[in-house]
């Protein structure tokens, strides 16, 4: 038999356990700060500058022969984003493991439940490059709503996909997981800046401007699909990843909207 001191305590514990479920839900999701070890800022700020030199050396190869250009260039960007991620960004659930292996105060008792390992930064990685390797396709699909020849060049534009895959998503996968609240906001532009998002915005804006010079009468080499598109993608991603590492980070376009 329960007795009543008991039945009137627990609705209490669970009315008090409803709402902080419900405005953990509720809650909107952070920026994703850049590991502070001093090692981490100096690659931090370098990689910009080394993504783009190892793009300016490749271009003449890019313009000669694009599909051959950005197939053989693909292990060394995975190899630079791979090194970026794990040296400056935390993984997806760290910050949970730290919150979990906060020493209790002075009578506190510890959460049932609340333990929570910390992230294998070997199988985070891999599995954010399986699911930039996936979404390729999906932003394939897209570059041809966009404009991307639909029955020709489809190599072309499978690997320019890739490319915008392994810049603009991979760093999310590699931070946020495949938390549905996360990717509803990175998806509807809701989600704060940081170096990630910023960059995901960048190398969008960065391919769509990549297009303009395509359709200009100017006969150049350089204006063939898809070598203006990639290049607008890896610029764009750097200036994204900058401003929202720096100026815009942990702002939202509602705020510009609001303001």
């Amino acid at each position: 038999m329960v007795s009543p001191a008991m039945s009137q305590v627990a609705p209490k514990d669970g009315a008090a356990q409803e709402p902080a479920k419900i405005k953990e839900i509720d809650a909107p999701t952070q920026p994703v700060r850049t590991i502070s070890t001093p090692e981490a800022q100096t690659l931090r700020h370098a990689y910009p500058a080394i993504l783009l030199a190892l793009f300016a050396l490749r271009f003449r190869a890019l313009v000669a022969d694009p599909v051959s250009a950005m197939q053989t260039s693909l292990p060394v960007v995975i190899a630079l984003q791979a090194a970026y991620t794990i040296v400056c960004l935390p993984a997806a659930g760290s910050q949970g493991a730290k919150a979990s292996s906060r020493k209790p105060r002075p009578g506190e008792r510890r959460k049932a439940g609340a333990e929570v390992s910390e992230p294998n930064v070997a199988v985070t990685t891999l599995a954010s490059l399986v699911l930039s390797t996936v979404s390729a396709g999906a932003l394939h699909l897209l570059l041809v709503l966009f404009g991307a020849p639909f029955l020709t060049h489809l190599p072309h534009t499978f690997f320019c996909s890739l490319h915008l895959s392994l810049l603009g998503l991979y760093p999310l996968f590699y931070t946020r997981g495949v938390a549905a609240k996360d990717w509803l906001e990175i998806l509807s532009a809701r989600a704060p800046f940081d170096e990630a998002f910023g960059g995901l915005i960048g190398a969008g804006v960065g391919a769509w401007l990549g297009a303009v010079p395509i359709p200009l009468d100017w006969d150049r080499e350089w204006q063939k699909w898809p070598v203006t598109i990639l290049c607008g993608i890896y610029a764009g991603y750097t200036l994204g990843k900058l401003v929202g590492g720096t100026l815009a980070f942990g702002k939202r376009f509602s705020d510009v909207e609001s303001s």
